[in-house]
């Protein structure tokens, strides 16, 4: 089974450490969005906000790993700049559409995309990077699937935010996972290239006399701190990707939407009777993960 064991397996608990993290942030991203539009901020400024100051921590990783002239080197290789134009817009588009979930009262909707997700992510990690899943993931993925199918009919229709979310964080990790660059220098390329239209937008804004940055000190530092909020995690991320087994991810992610369900109960989202049977099932796949995962690290102790 491919997981936690394989990770301890191999020694890399840096690399473990840096995705539990990632995660962790994420999962407190949500309530810190929903203050950032509590004190004014649209869910379109915030995202501005993000793009503005995310390529400024994003260098600043390029810098401190000595990895200038590689940063300069991806806009001479065209296969590489292209990959990370796609992963860009994948990673910029499933930005806007988790803030505007989080900013109008879809908390409990996002968290469902990120319990989705890992689902993709082993079934990628089985399909494209010949991981191996066993009966008991397989258990895990089924019971997770089933309670998906239960929250589309909980919903009347498809669950729209969710698959968006899961699906574009999916194709971003693969195509993160296969670009020949670090990720301190993927990363820095993907926020240049988002702060453009970013930029554009909070000019426009500023134009017009709206927004609420500068309005205020703690507006104006809560969005100023989207751009760590950003930097850290993805960075951890894409670090941690490249060291860690597909399916492992797609067992820490259930860390961030976890924290994020709760943040909807907290703010006062409803959770109708078959919707909270549907986070049964796929609560039920997670622990059944767990369990695997346990079990795999407990027989290959003694080699």
């Amino acid at each position: 089974m491919s997981g936690p064991a394989a990770a301890s397996g191999g020694g890399d608990r840096r690399a473990l450490a840096a995705a539990l993290g990632c995660y962790l942030i994420w999962g407190a991203v949500p309530g810190i969005f929903i203050l950032m539009n509590r004190l004014g901020a649209s869910p379109w400024e915030i995202l501005g906000q993000r793009a503005l100051w995310s390529p400024l921590w994003a260098g600043g990783l390029v810098l401190a790993a000595g990895q200038r002239a590689e940063a300069l080197g991806v806009f001479v290789r065209p296969r590489v700049f292209a990959l990370l134009a796609c992963s860009a817009v994948l990673i910029g588009a499933n930005w806007a559409v988790f803030i505007w979930a989080v900013d109008n009262g879809h908390n409990i909707d996002s968290s469902l995309g990120y319990f989705i997700n890992p689902l993709l992510n082993m079934a990628v990690g089985a399909l494209i990077f010949r991981e191996r899943i066993d009966a008991v993931a397989w258990t895990a993925i089924v019971l997770a699937a089933i309670g998906v199918a239960l929250q589309a009919a909980a919903l009347g229709h498809l669950p729209w935010i969710s698959l968006f979310l899961a699906a574009s964080f999916c194709a971003y990790g693969v195509i993160r996972k296969r670009v020949a660059a670090s990720a301190q220098t993927g990363l820095f390329v993907e926020c240049l290239l988002i702060a453009v239209p970013g930029v554009a937008y909070l000019v426009w804004l500023g134009g017009h006399g709206g927004g609420a940055f500068g309005h205020g000190a703690a507006p104006t530092a809560l969005l100023m701190l989207a751009g760590p909020l950003t930097v850290a995690p993805l960075a951890l991320f894409t670090w941690a990707a490249r060291r860690l087994p597909f399916s492992t991810l797609g067992f820490l992610q259930y860390i961030g939407p976890t924290l994020g369900f709760l943040t909807g109960l907290a703010t006062g989202e409803t959770l109708t009777p078959l919707r909270a049977v549907s986070f049964v099932f796929i609560w039920s796949g997670a622990l059944v993960f767990v369990f695997g995962a346990f079990r795999a690290a407990r027989q290959l102790r003694p080699a």
